[in-house]
């Protein structure tokens, strides 16, 4: 890869980086809020935390962080498909979900020459999914001890 091509490539990636961090980080403010104003009802109204209520909103929080990270897996899927980097949607959406995991199988999907991206995608990802986890985790920890 030719140096000014390397960094058109991590220009890309940094924007992507730039704009995955910041809907993440609304996603998981906006969550909170839910959060914040459905706890504060609850003692209100004298529901315990580990209610079916509360159980309910448990698996909507990892519905909505699921969906957080859809969201992001698919806008680097749209990219993919933008640079022309990756063949068909089906492909591109596949080999986003395995690099922003951190699975990883292979690279043979992708141009070499977006190698670099992918590769940031899968350090990206990473670095989301574990956000997603410390706030989950302190989400529920929180509940227990209300």
């Amino acid at each position: 890869m030719v140096a000014g091509g390397m960094f058109l490539h991590l220009a890309v990636s940094t924007v992507m980086v730039l704009v995955t961090v910041t809907i993440h980080g609304a996603g998981l403010a906006l969550l909170a809020w839910l959060v914040r104003n459905e706890t504060q009802s609850e003692r209100i109204h004298h529901v315990p935390s580990m209610s079916s209520r509360g159980l309910l909103w448990t698996f909507g929080l990892v519905i909505g962080l699921f969906v957080l990270h859809g969201i992001e897996i698919w806008l680097y899927a749209a990219l993919f498909m933008a640079l022309q980097a990756v063949g068909d949607l089906e492909t591109s959406v596949y080999f986003s979900t395995i690099s922003y995991s951190g699975v990883g199988y292979d690279d043979v999907y992708i141009t070499p020459q977006w190698r670099m991206l992918a590769a940031i995608e899968g350090i990206n990802g990473v670095l989301l999914l574990g956000w997603s986890t410390a706030f989950f985790l302190t989400v529920v920890a929180r509940i227990r001890r209300d």
